[in-house]
């Protein structure tokens, strides 16, 4: 088949869920709002969460219109750890990105891809969590913000990549040919981050001084800003990005 957008209402997206307790929230939604069948494909099964040295076998990408590589507590280069799966993975992103199959990859996903395309992943200077604002060359592309973070670790850029938005803390945002790498979460609901909580997330945040509260309450109250923010987002990756010629 052809890689890259299809019209009409077959075009199919694959959505890489790394973990069990990420799901595509405000993604997922504006994806389907644009015609999207969502499949989800889990890497790390629940039972297996605190061993993920799992064996999965990813599909070819060329059979789909649209990759998008989610979130993960791992690190995008933690071979000793999740080396039996990343490896593939890795693989499969170079595939999609060569084939021109578009690929939208979120924190860990976007991480992956600055391996898998020639640049890289290195830890951040600390955690950066919660709702920040970042600097954007692109505003209708990426707007500036706020966007959800929880991360330690930070993109390296590709040869070729073009960096789009970045903060004092890291690059934020990059694209080159039909893919779209970003650092934060677009896809966050109070649901998402209840679940990240319940599995390590408030003790990390608490270590940290912060108040696990008032990111909540921030997270709910702000839930259909982040809605439009996210659809926004979307939309210009699939009209702009997704849609670039060969």
């Amino acid at each position: 088949m052809t890689p890259g957008p299809q019209t009409g209402p077959q075009r199919r997206a694959l959505l890489v869920e790394h973990d069990p307790y990420t799901s595509p929230g405000l993604v997922g939604e504006a994806l389907e709002a644009r015609g999207y069948a969502l499949e989800r494909r889990l890497v790390v099964p629940e039972e297996r969460f605190h061993s993920p040295g799992v064996d999965h076998d990813f599909p070819d990408p060329r059979e789909w219109d649209l990759v998008v590589p989610m979130g993960a507590p791992w690190s995008a280069d933690d071979h000793a750890t999740i080396g039996s799966w990343l490896v593939p993975e890795l693989e499969m992103l170079r595939t999609a990105h060569t084939a021109g199959v578009p690929v939208l990859g979120i924190c860990f996903g976007g991480q992956a891809l600055s391996v898998a395309l020639g640049g890289g992943v290195t830890r951040a200077p600390g955690w950066e969590i919660g709702w920040t604002d970042v600097v954007t060359a692109d505003p209708a592309l990426v707007p500036a913000g706020p966007w959800f973070q929880f991360h330690k670790d930070a993109m390296v850029l590709p040869p070729g990549a073009l960096e789009v938005a970045a903060n004092a803390h890291c690059s934020q945002a990059w694209t080159m040919g039909r893919t779209l790498a970003l650092q934060f979460h677009p896809e966050v609901t109070l649901e998402v981050f209840d679940g990240w909580l319940e599995t390590g997330g408030a003790a990390i945040m608490e270590g940290l001084g912060l108040d696990v509260e008032a990111v909540r309450k921030d997270t709910a109250d702000g839930e259909d800003a982040a809605r439009a923010r996210t659809r926004a987002l979307v939309e210009a990756f699939l009209d702009r990005v997704a849609a670039r010629p060969l």
